[in-house]
């Protein structure tokens, strides 16, 4: 039998493996690097097979498959969100993606993606707060701090220049994990009593709370005129984290509105309520900020081409490196249709 062919390995980036890249590559450089991909993807966003991700929900939380394609390369991603895992020492998302050949539909990349969706949700914010936060703005507000919230503070700065992360979350273990990690990094951080205190001087106001539940993190007294609130906590049915009457006097931006009504803080509003594709804005069909006293929002729930943009990403930086093992996943047998012969020729032998 012959040996299996090139195609037949596939290229695994593990955990550990996704850490030495990122290393080697400069988390700060990772997340610019990533934001530019995920742009140049929403530049050709009519290219792109969309659909609402596949959701299968249950009391415990939900597990997803988020697919596209731009005709020549097909992705997806495998990825969960149960916020009860985290008292059980569980994560709360974990995540794996694979891409593929449109051509032949052969797999060309397998990788984990729970540290990658966490770096491609930030670089997505931060792209889109380039896009629609007030300029000049040195301060953000940071509401919640899971898993998620130093790549957001991190990528506001690599991108946006952010200096000042004002914080605030009611677990105070949380507080301390994001000040542990964040104080070495040379940003300026504030700890505060509560989401009203956090938000003063802020020109961009991020929420990431993990709760799977209908809530108000902010409410309308507390938002003045001129800021950019990213909210990226909601993510499916049932949660929410803006109260209504902030949505109505913003100007919405969402990534796919099939998606977001569904899962995102939208989801609080009629069916007609206006949003803004963020693609229309970065190509230049639709307006973003166009005054200092606008309050602009993003309702972001995170989608698949993100994801696309990523796993891209990782693909073209493994190039000269060695983060990356071969796994022989495909069936390559001497003769394609012989698929059962190849398994018969390797019966072990039997002793006599």
């Amino acid at each position: 039998m012959l040996q299996p062919s090139a195609q037949a390995f596939v290229p695994f980036v593990s955990v550990e493996n996704m850490m030495r890249l990122v290393h080697q590559i400069g988390v700060e450089t990772v997340l610019k690097e990533l934001a530019f991909y995920i742009e140049e993807d929403f530049r050709r966003w009519e290219l792109f097979d969309k659909t609402p991700r596949v959701a299968s929900h249950s009391r415990d939380g939900v597990i997803e498959l988020m697919p596209t394609s731009d005709g020549e390369v097909y992705g997806f991603k495998y990825v969960n969100g149960h916020p009860k895992n985290a008292k059980e020492g569980l994560q709360t998302v974990t995540a794996l993606g694979l891409l593929a050949e449109v051509a032949t539909g052969y797999p060309v990349l397998l990788t984990e993606m729970t540290l990658l969706t966490a770096l491609r949700t930030a670089a997505t914010s931060a792209m889109v707060a380039r896009h629609l936060a007030p300029e000049e703005t040195r301060t953000m507000a940071l509401i919640g701090k899971g898993a998620q919230a130093e790549f957001q503070a991190i990528a506001m700065r690599a991108i946006c220049g952010i200096e000042v992360v004002r914080h605030y979350d009611i677990d105070p273990a949380a507080t301390r994990k994001a000040e542990r990690n964040l104080a070495p990094l040379g940003l300026a951080i504030t700890a505060c009593r509560s989401a009203e205190e956090a938000i003063e001087g802020a020109g961009i106001i991020t929420t990431c709370t993990a709760d799977k539940q209908y809530a108000t993190i902010l409410t309308d007294n507390m938002i003045g005129a001129g800021v950019h609130i990213n909210a990226i906590g909601g993510d499916c049915p049932g949660k929410t984290e803006i109260h209504p009457d902030i949505l109505k006097r913003a100007d919405v931006f969402v990534e796919y509105p099939q998606q977001t009504r569904i899962e995102g803080d939208i989801q609080q509003m009629p069916a007609d309520f206006p949003v803004t594709e963020i693609w229309e804005v970065i190509v230049g069909k639709a307006k973003g900020r166009v005054s200092q006293h606008q309050l602009t929002l993003f309702d972001g729930v995170g989608f698949a081409i993100e994801d696309f943009s990523a796993l891209r990403y990782v693909r073209d930086r493994l190039e000269g490196t060695d983060c990356a093992e071969l796994l022989d996943m495909i069936a390559d047998p001497d003769d394609p249709r012989d698929l059962f012969g190849m398994l018969q020729r390797a019966r072990p032998v039997q002793g006599n």
